[in-house]
């Protein structure tokens, strides 16, 4: 049964789970943000259920994107579209049958939440295919990754406030920094095969915009914690945040794809302790 499953598995990335820690971790923040630290378990259920399917249905669709492209990928031609062991038109069943989950779990909430949640399955939509006709796609995927804030604020707070917009720039700005790491460890075969990414755009100076990117997200969420009267926690968590950034600065310095691998992985950990701080204030 489990041989049967794997390449499923694999499919979904669930033997990956970074994705849905990065995912996550956006989505914690806003809501104990937004619910002054004491959402209801229900609603915390819903968006925790629906970041799993939402991430699973975004690598099911990037793959059948990419199914052609990640033959010349050396870390990707095992996929399993592209090895043959699940088929095309299986995973754009897959990826529907995800959506239809996902729908069902906001169907549960308000309605401002429900259209906003169409718009993430736009953007998650959209990424795998924007790879092929801008140069920052990475941008795209911010806004997916990020939109969970929005539709957390929608909900609790019926409204979208000037701090849901400076928590969706800031996690944004996030998510750029980090997959273009991702995609500085693939520049050499996208280069190659024709993929765009801002790794790619932004040629000598990926590694100074990133450390901007990564603090303009520290900036912003410090904002945040002022403007909620957070106390030490929060900030101690924003130091640690930073000392990962410098550490990840050090990871790809010398553009290396494994270290710039790693220095993508290690951002579970910089989402980890900032809603740790927040937790904690």
């Amino acid at each position: 049964m489990i041989l049967i499953l794997r390449p499923y598995i694999a499919l979904l990335r669930l033997d990956k789970p970074i994705g849905i820690f990065l995912l996550l971790w956006p989505t914690l923040i806003a809501l104990w943000l937004a619910a002054q630290g004491n959402p209801a378990p229900q609603t915390v259920a819903i968006f925790v259920g629906g970041v799993i399917l939402m991430r699973s249905a975004g690598c099911v669709i990037n793959d059948y994107a990419d199914r052609d492209f990640d033959l010349h990928v050396t870390r990707t031609m095992q996929r399993p579209i592209t090895s043959g062991k699940i088929r095309a038109r299986t995973a754009l069943k897959i990826f529907i049958f995800l959506l239809l989950l996902a729908l069902f779990l906001v169907s549960h909430l308000s309605i401002f939440t429900i259209l906003l949640s169409c718009v993430a399955a736009i953007l998650a939509t959209m990424y795998p295919f924007a790879k092929r006709f801008t140069n920052y796609p990475q941008f795209i995927l911010g806004s997916a990754f990020a939109w969970s804030i929005p539709m957390v604020y929608a909900q609790l707070q019926r409204q979208l406030t000037m701090e849901t917009l400076i928590l969706f720039a800031s996690i944004m700005a996030w998510v750029v920094a980090y997959d273009t790491q991702y995609a500085m460890a693939d520049k050499t075969d996208d280069l190659k095969i024709g993929i765009k990414s801002t790794a790619i755009a932004f040629g000598v100076y990926d590694k100074i915009i990133v450390f901007v990117l990564q603090l303009c997200c520290l900036l912003g969420l410090y904002s945040i914690g002022v403007a909620n009267n957070l106390s030490w926690p929060f900030y101690f968590g924003l130091i640690i945040a930073l000392l990962l950034i410098v550490y990840q600065q050090w990871l790809i310095k010398d553009r290396l794809p494994q270290r710039c691998m790693a220095a993508f992985l290690n951002n579970n950990y910089f989402g980890l302790v900032i809603f740790l701080g927040l937790i904690f204030s």
